[in-house]
């Protein structure tokens, strides 16, 4: 039998606009099920946001065979989109982030199991 796959670690960053810190955190307070939900069938494991500066942190790991798939999945995701249309306002992509990019991937420098 072999070992099991390492998950792929994912993390990436968006700033926060100030003014809309209090409704970020309220929403991220009652996420709603059907968007936590697609997440899980997407083999998201592990998902955190964190917040420093206003500059949003997260990571998740993805446990899954296609990612590409599984991020177009939820992309497709209508419980998503609409949580989309109230996270997204909250945010601001990074001046070094890509045309249509929002949340920008950061490289992995370290890790330690």
């Amino acid at each position: 039998m072999s070992a099991p796959r390492a998950p792929r670690r994912v993390a990436s960053v968006i700033r926060l606009r100030p003014e809309q810190e209090e409704k970020y955190r309220e929403l991220h307070r009652a996420v709603p099920q059907p968007v936590l939900d697609t997440l899980s069938r997407a083999h998201i494991t592990s998902y955190s946001i964190f917040l420093r500066d206003h500059t949003l942190f997260s990571y998740y790991e993805y446990t899954g065979e296609d990612y590409e798939a599984d991020m177009a999945a939820i992309a497709a995701d209508p419980a998503t989109q609409e949580w989309w249309t109230l996270t997204d306002p909250c945010q601001q992509p990074l001046d070094s982030a890509g045309a249509g990019e929002r949340w920008a991937d950061a490289e992995e420098v370290f890790h330690l199991d």
